[in-house]
Order: C-alpha cells, then sequence, then structure tokens
C-alpha cells in the first residue's frame, strides 16, 4: 500500500535524522525512544513479481540502491581449491 510506505518513510525518515544530529532520546509517534546510534536500515523490494508496486520516491530516497547476482560457483571453488594447494584448481572447479 502505498500509504503504509509513506508513513515507513517518514518513520525512517526521523530515525535517520535523529543519529544524523546525535539525538539518540526522540519523541517517536508519541513514545520517547533510544535510538541505537550503530542501527541499520534495510529493504528489500522486487517490483518484478506480479503483485508488487514501486517504492514511493520519499522512501526510494532515503536507501542506496544495491544490484545483486548470481555468485559464480565455479570462480569461487577455483579460488578455494587453489588456496588449499591445489595445482589444477580450474579444471577441477569446472567438475
Amino acid at each position: 500500500d502505498v500509504e503504509v510506505l509513506s508513513v515507513v518513510a517518514q518513520q525512517v525518515s526521523m530515525l535517520q535524522e535523529a543519529c544524523k544530529s546525535k539525538q539518540y532520546r526522540i519523541n517517536f509517534e508519541g513514545t520517547e525512544i533510544v535510538v541505537d546510534p550503530t542501527h541499520s536500515e534495510f529493504i528489500t523490494m522486487n517490483p518484478g513479481y506480479a503483485g508488487r508496486t514501486e517504492l514511493p520516491d520519499n522512501l526510494k530516497a532515503l536507501f542506496r540502491p544495491v544490484a545483486c547476482m548470481v555468485p559464480d560457483y565455479a570462480m569461487i571453488g577455483e579460488i578455494r581449491l587453489f588456496s588449499f594447494g591445489y595445482a589444477n584448481s580450474r579444471q577441477l572447479a569446472k567438475k
């Protein structure tokens, strides 16, 4: 729901602003809370799936985008085998 995501954007913005201004006790929706200065916020979104919507711009602006991809297991295997001392790690990793 776009309305819910806009509320979430406001809440995340309050937490981020508290950390930037080093005010770790804030009034959060009527309740005084202590903000851990080392906290992190993560959001995942796959807008290509059915029923999912794009993030609103005010929420999107609060996060940095990160792209994920499928790992190259052959390369990972080759490097691990090489680090264990196998001279023919490339051939073994392809298997």
